[in-house]
């Protein structure tokens, strides 16, 4: 029996490439063991963000070798990218695989144990101008399925490395983007995030075509219980044109994520954004106006090189008068490589601590506050997994979802909705999680009920089977 083991390091793109990757193997006759244990081939999908992002990478690739001497050790993904011999170097590393070409990655490794040497596999990435297709028709131990629809960023932000690890924007053939959608609609997944290294930029390469067109042809595509969340967009891709279609649309959740980085203009153009505070505030407050309760989370660097207090001040103020629902806060830290990491003046790391320490809690402060709007509101919410191993009164476990509008939630409900749409009445807001009750299922395993989903639909349910009435 061969045994294959995963370990994914970074973002939600090499954690969809993980599971393309696993996939390839279960066909291949694998089988999956958990990292820990003794596995005859170790697959380490690498991270190459920040420094850390390598020396992390390090750290796994040699608990694998030190487990299991006589194993396969596979390393791929972005630091195998832009190090390939650096990773190589590693005694006990077989398979130095960038990211590409990675169909064949089962191909590889059998090269690899049959003739007992180790190969690099790694071509320049800027020269691919092909969305590699890997498709992924099920996850492992997620309720929300992950579909992703693009590669590559065409920008060069001075932080970045992503346009050398990834190379330049490809965009995957919508027909082969509805395909997949449709795969995952009929295995029962309730919500699709789309998801991609630059997702806004979906299109840039395709004739006529963008991420726009693809949102109205997915919502043509897909019964209404499924829904569409965009993983993260730039404020200049949000035009008037998608916002008509957000407005108009009941699928596509009311969440964008629009990464800021930095509230002060100096700060920005160092960071080489291509945007002013004023054009992205705009935007944001435009969204506004079209979509009022819509959610906007961000991302911020803070202590970005030469980074002052009133730079950082800036910030901040933007951040309150634009009344995010969430932040994920990053301290900067350099990356080899990259223009930033040349620039003067680096801010200590206790200030960046104190920085990052001043947004998490404002980040707190306007979730709650963003969550009280809807008390007493009924929210659709995709039952993910258990919270804890405390029951309500009724018995019930308690699980946690994500509303749509990316409130996290958690409810009593049945282990049987793990994974599907329901509805839960806001009661109790909070600046992490916000707590309420479930008001009735809407939607239901389709082996079992897509027949009745589809009578549902026409009018036609009979019996009071669909919805089922949990509570009132």
């Amino acid at each position: 029996m061969n045994r294959v083991a995963f370990h994914t390091l970074g973002c939600k793109v090499n954690a969809y490439d993980t599971e393309a990757i696993r996939h390839l193997f279960r066909n291949a006759g694998y089988t999956e063991v958990p990292f820990e244990d003794e596995a005859d081939v170790y697959v380490i999908n690498t991270c190459s963000v920040t420094n850390v992002g390598d020396r992390k990478s390090r750290q796994i690739i040699r608990r694998a070798i030190r487990r299991s001497p006589e194993a396969t050790i596979v390393v791929t993904g972005c630091y195998a990218q832009v190090a390939p011999g650096e990773v190589a170097a590693i005694p006990g590393v077989d398979l130095v695989m960038g990211n590409d070409g990675r169909g064949r990655i089962v191909e590889w490794v059998e090269r690899v144990r049959e003739e007992r040497r180790p190969y690099q596999v790694v071509s320049n990435v800027r020269r691919v101008r092909d969305f590699e297709e890997l498709d992924v028709p099920d996850f492992a131990d997620r309720a929300r399925a992950t579909l992703k629809i693009q590669d590559g960023c065409n920008n060069f932000c001075s932080f970045c490395l992503i346009p050398f690890s990834r190379g330049f924007i490809r965009s995957r053939k919508p027909e082969n983007v509805l395909h997949q959608a449709r795969r995952l609609a009929e295995a029962g997944y309730r919500e699709i995030v789309l998801t991609g290294i630059h997702t806004g930029g979906y299109g840039a390469d395709l004739e006529g075509y963008t991420l726009t067109d693809l949102l109205v042809d997915l919502e043509r595509e897909l019964e209404d219980s499924v829904r569409i969340r965009i993983s993260s967009i730039e404020a200049s891709q949000v035009d008037e044109r998608m916002l008509n279609v957000l407005e108009g649309s009941k699928q596509i959740c009311r969440h964008l994520h629009i990464p800021l980085q930095s509230g002060d203009d100096e700060v920005l153009r160092r960071m080489r954004r291509k945007y002013t505070v004023a054009e992205y505030a705009e935007k944001i407050h435009r969204i506004r106006e079209v979509l009022p309760e819509v959610a906007v989370t961000t991302d911020v660097i803070v202590g970005f090189p030469g980074e002052a207090e009133e730079q950082f001040d800036n910030t901040r103020r933007l951040i309150e008068e634009l009344k995010f629902s969430q932040l994920h806060v990053f301290p900067y830290s350099p990356r080899r490589g990259t223009a930033a990491a040349r620039y003067p003046n680096p801010v200590p790391a206790e200030v960046k601590e104190e920085r990052v320490r001043q947004l998490v809690r404002l980040s707190k402060e306007l979730t709650l506050a963003y969550a009280s709007r809807f008390v007493g509101r009924v929210l659709p919410v995709v039952v993910e997994s258990s919270f804890d191993d405390r029951r309500a009164e009724d018995g019930k476990m308690l699980f946690t979802g994500h509303a749509d509008n990316y409130l996290e939630m958690v409810f009593a409900a049945d282990p049987s909705m793990v994974g599907q749409l329901v509805e839960v009445r806001l009661e109790d807001p909070g600046a992490e999680r916000s707590f309420g009750s479930v008001v009735r299922q809407i939607s239901f395993a389709p082996q079992e009920d897509q027949e009745l989903v589809r009578a549902d639909r026409r009018g036609e349910t009979t019996g009071g089977i669909f919805p089922i009435a949990l509570e009132g």
